[in-house]
């Protein structure tokens, strides 16, 4: 099994003050679901190949973004190289993960990042952040930092990446989390910033007669609270984005855009190449959101990552948007 999945569920185990590299936090795991699960989506995911009437994006979304754990391996290697090339492949937006206080965003403080971020012609809109501290132990001192690292990365939006397993094992325990997520939201959105939350697989199990995406979604104050879809997971999950979209209008900021490999739902391909019909969900859903990130968490073997990556913004400019 991939680390990951170990790495972030330490994140619930942490005491305060640790703070976490970027090796630990990021928005991938290694969640399954199961056949049945699997087999109610029938919607808009189908066959990447159906045809959608209006393909053309209602809002006044252009910049693609790509979501930086994509180029994980290389990342960490080689900041400036990397943002170099993440520009050349055609995105002019990034989301970061990972950042600690201690070792910034790898190894680069957030001003400095931030100027690396200019001189690419890259700009960041959101970052994800681990949160178990501050959702376990209300850790100001943590939410503080990540803050402060926000703003000085002209970052619009906060956002949740992931919940650790100790946090979310009841319906209970996602009611106490939605709480302190509108507290912690209160405190980011006093500093002129928004807190979203980025979904896997998880929150789509049921929680007696709901779900736990269900609960975050009705206890979570709207006007304080945004959601990061990441659509993968949803269609993962046996969920219809489109029908999310109806039934929670303006809730939605942004997307993870990954699509899903044609023989193995639970490996990710190059956006147009897999079995998610992104035509009409960007058809019927792209009005309202406001960033998009291109995330790949694995490739095909011999793939490269930066073909890959260009591949995936060329599709998402010249058929989707």
């Amino acid at each position: 099994m991939n680390k990951r999945r170990s790495f972030l569920q330490q994140l619930g185990m942490l005491s305060a003050g640790v703070f976490l590299t970027p090796a630990l936090v990021s928005c991938g795991t290694d969640n399954k679901t199961t056949a049945d699960t699997a087999a109610t989506d029938t919607d808009t995911t189908g066959s990447a190949a159906s045809d959608s009437t209006n393909v053309a994006t209602k809002g006044a979304l252009t910049a693609v973004g790509l979501q930086l754990y994509t180029l994980r391996d290389q990342i960490s290697k080689d900041v400036k190289g990397v943002l170099a090339k993440v520009a050349e492949a055609g995105y002019q937006t990034v989301e970061t993960y990972g950042y600690s206080k201690k070792d910034g965003f790898w190894g680069m403080d957030a001003k400095a990042f931030g100027e690396l971020l200019k001189a690419n012609n890259l700009t960041s809109p959101s970052g994800h952040y681990g949160f178990d501290q501050i959702l376990a132990d209300n850790n100001q001192e943590v939410l503080n930092s990540y803050i402060e690292a926000a703003k000085a990365t002209g970052q619009s939006f906060i956002t949740i990446p992931y919940l650790g397993d100790n946090l979310r094992k009841s319906a209970d325990g996602y009611k106490k989390l939605a709480a302190q997520i509108n507290k912690a939201a209160e405190t980011v959105n006093k500093s002129d910033l928004k807190l979203a939350y980025h979904n896997h697989n998880f929150e789509f199990q049921p929680q007696g007669d709901t779900t736990g995406y269900e609960i975050l979604l009705k206890e979570t104050d709207p006007n304080l609270v945004k959601m990061e879809l990441d659509l993968y997971w949803a269609v993962n999950a046996g969920k219809d984005p489109v029908q999310m979209f109806q039934q929670n209008p303006g809730r939605f900021a942004m997307w993870h855009v990954k699509d899903m490999d044609k023989n193995n739902r639970d490996l990710n391909t190059e956006i147009g190449s897999g079995s998610i019909d992104y035509k009409n969900i960007f058809a019927k859903g792209a009005s309202e959101v406001q960033y998009i990130f291109v995330e790949q968490e694995n490739f095909a073997q011999g793939m490269d990552p930066y073909k890959s990556i260009a591949q995936s913004a060329a599709y998402v400019k010249n058929t989707l948007l």
